[in-house]
């Protein structure tokens, strides 16, 4: 299988750098192909600007969406998008890995999404009607292929927890696995979260490396998490508001976007050992 990995930190010495490296390995060592995208070492442009788009006229308002739409339809993206976009269609899974900076990714990693992602790729596809509403929450150009986060956290497991002060780490990443990742197509599997990650030395180092390895080993059995597709009944066109049906008592937030009747489906078939990680 062919993996591509998005790496965003900026120091090749860091904590992150040698979970690539291990992430890397262990894949490769499994047969796997592997590419490796550095965002930092390669000089990611992360800002959205007219640069993006070669047949903008020079008097014309920038409209992003439209922009990338054209450019995207007439093959006429920036070659650093291009080639990016040809990695995405190449792999059959995609792993992001990077620092939690603010309770989100990287400004470089999210500019690689708002480049990349481009309109009549990533988002803008399908049909727009009383039946459906685009392709996309299940759906898409990457649907069929797998992606999972690498993260690491300064803070305690515990201040991520469900009573922690920082929220829940599954509420904190649920706009990149949901609303970046689950919502071109990809299955999108439980992260790999790594806590204290400024506390780290070498003692604590091979037991989460081991960890990982045995993430990576799993990558294509471990059951995605059980997000609702948008498109086959739970939710009302055009509204997209879930049924009032529909959703565990007392459920409310994010939690609402998960089928928990399919997640104990997932759960209670062969592939249930590689679902207890989530760190």
């Amino acid at each position: 299988m062919k993996i591509l990995i998005v790496y965003a930190h900026p120091e090749p010495r860091s904590l992150n750098a040698a979970l690539r490296d291990v992430a890397t390995k262990a894949l490769t060592a499994q047969g796997h192909d592997v590419q490796v995208s550095d965002l930092y070492a390669e000089g990611w442009k992360s800002q959205v600007d007219r640069a993006d788009f070669p047949s903008l006229a020079t008097e014309e308002r920038l409209v992003a969406t439209a922009a990338s739409k054209k450019d995207f339809e007439a093959g006429t993206l920036t070659e650093d998008v291009r080639v990016e976009i040809e990695k995405l269609l190449w792999a059959d899974a995609l792993i992001l890995q990077f620092p939690l900076w603010w309770f989100s990714m990287p400004a470089i990693l999210k500019g690689w999404v708002d480049r990349v992602f481009a309109y009549g790729f990533a988002y803008g596809v399908g049909e727009h009607s009383d039946r459906r509403w685009g392709d996309r929450y299940g759906e898409g150009t990457l649907a069929g292929k797998r992606a999972m986060l690498i993260v690491t956290a300064g803070g305690w497991e515990e201040h991520y927890g469900p009573r922690g002060i920082n929220g829940p780490i599954d509420d904190l990443l649920f706009p990149i696995n949901h609303g970046i990742l689950y919502y071109p197509g990809y299955e999108v599997l439980p992260p790999f979260v790594i806590y204290r990650a400024d506390r780290f030395d070498e003692c604590k180092f091979e037991p989460v490396a081991e960890r990982l390895r045995e993430r990576m080993q799993s990558l294509f059995s471990i059951p995605p998490i059980p997000y609702r597709p948008q498109n086959a009944g739970d939710y009302l066109i055009p509204s997209m508001q879930l049924r009032s049906e529909l959703g565990e008592e007392n459920a409310s937030g994010f939690s609402l976007h998960l089928d928990r009747d399919n997640e104990r489906r997932s759960l209670a078939g062969p592939g249930r050992n590689g679902t207890q990680n989530s760190g």
